[in-house]
């Protein structure tokens, strides 16, 4: 048996030597040492052994294990390290390799003008301020001074999800909050997006964005508004604008007035741009009622204060020639990349 053995034991370390993957070294572990292996097998037998060739026998079974098994272990680090650096060399990435160029987005028109726009007023001392959208019927009207019968709070006109609760219909609500929770001095805009039900056509959107702009403290008068909005409009199209105000009616302001500005495309000379008027009507405004400061709790005897409001798609469509408003929501990155 112990000839039998030591036959073995060569034949499996020659086997071993041709042993060319770490799959194949794995096979011959199994054949040689796993549970009904060559070398287990025939360990088995040691118990019909008499106790002195067993003896014998264990020693040189239990050499040879130790010894195939290092070799098998030596064996298989081997070749797992030959596969390590055979993953590392496909890996391996080319530094001098132009890289592939990853195109960057646009802004999208409307927040580029929104941007333009508070950069403006930021510029002199405005603040911005911000509300939810979806607001309380106090906020978006009561408070504006807008009463129960007023057009706009009609369903056909304003998207109410309750009774109390709307999409709100302008920006002027934050002028609300910022009033309940600011004393004056108070100089800030507000850009936001509006919604209200209208159809779908080249000048119309049931949402759409707005920046309103609320100033209020002692000594404010028609004069600061109009100064104020010169400075923008000379900024936001140009030093040779020129602006005019005409009288209109707002509930939350008393004068009342909308602000047009000559036209930027023909200098006033006329153009299909301003139907030939040589002006463009670009915003509403007005000094702040007195029950909208009452509001805020605000001694209307002490502080006075004006406000505005404008259109950022018409502004947009203005500045930049497009025709039609919906190409703002489509999303087409043709038309958005034009701007970038």
């Amino acid at each position: 048996m112990i000839d039998n053995l030591k036959a073995m034991i060569d034949e499996a370390m020659h086997r071993l030597e041709s042993v060319a993957s770490l799959e194949d070294a794995e096979n011959l572990r199994v054949k040689i040492l796993g549970k009904k292996g060559e070398l287990t097998e025939m360990m088995k037998s040691m118990k019909d052994m008499a106790p002195e060739q067993r003896k014998e026998f264990g020693a040189v079974a239990n050499e040879a294990r130790t010894r195939i098994e290092k070799t098998i272990s030596d064996k298989m680090d081997y070749f797992r390290e030959l596969k390590k650096q055979a993953e590392f060399a496909a890996e391996t990435i080319d530094v001098t390799e132009p890289g592939i160029v990853t195109p960057l987005g646009a802004k999208h028109l409307i927040s580029i003008t929104i941007d333009e726009i508070s950069r403006v007023f930021m510029d002199m001392g405005f603040s911005v301020a911000e509300g939810p959208e979806v607001e309380t019927v106090f906020n978006n009207f009561d408070a504006l001074n807008a009463g129960p019968n007023h057009p706009a709070r009609d369903i056909t006109d304003t998207f109410y999800i309750t009774d109390d609760v709307l999409l709100r219909t302008q920006t002027s609500s934050v002028q609300v909050r910022t009033l309940l929770a600011k004393k004056p001095p108070i100089k800030v805009i507000a850009p936001g997006r509006c919604f209200r039900c209208d159809t779908p056509d080249a000048t119309h959107s049931p949402m759409f964005h707005q920046v309103e702009g609320l100033v209020v403290g002692e000594g404010i008068t028609m004069a600061d508004l109009k100064g104020v909005l010169d400075s923008f409009a000379k900024q936001m199209f140009g030093p040779d604008s020129r602006t005019k105000f005409r009288p209109h009616h707002f509930p939350f302001t008393e004068p009342s007035a909308e602000m047009d500005v000559s036209c930027f495309k023909c200098g006033g000379a006329g153009c299909n741009i301003c139907k030939g008027s040589g002006w463009i009507e670009i915003l509403g405004c007005g000094m702040v009622h007195p029950n909208v400061l009452k509001v805020g709790g605000i001694d209307t005897e002490k502080y006075t204060g004006f406000a505005f409001g404008m259109g950022v798609e018409r502004i947009a469509m203005l500045k930049y020639g497009v025709d039609d408003i919906r190409l703002l929501y489509e999303n087409d990155i043709r038309f958005i990349r034009q701007f970038k």
